[in-house]
């Protein structure tokens, strides 16, 4: 029964992360597919974020004027998006 369950959870994920935006795929291991948990548990819920709020953040991983005891390790995941990616990551995960 453990077995199938494994399975059944692995392919639930792996069809998960198929439909996943592919700029958020990697940040769908701490912060969750839909955008729904507190990374680290130190973290913001990104989906409750505002669209503004969400870029603003971005942005300041990206200059270094955002982040806290976060900022080690969003920086590099912010540093090469574009303006248009991180708008396209907003759209995908703040409705």
């Amino acid at each position: 029964m453990k077995k199938i369950v494994l399975t059944a959870t692995l392919i639930a994920s792996v069809f998960s992360f198929a439909n996943a935006n592919p700029l958020y795929t990697k940040c769908i291991a701490c912060h969750g597919v839909n955008g729904e948990k507190v990374a680290l548990g130190k973290s913001k819920i990104i989906k409750d974020l505002s669209k503004a709020d969400f870029i603003a953040a971005m942005k300041g991983y990206q200059d270094g004027s955002f982040g806290g005891p976060m900022k080690a390790v969003m920086a590099p995941q912010a540093k090469g998006l574009s303006e248009a990616d991180i708008q396209a990551i907003a759209d995908y995960i703040i409705k």
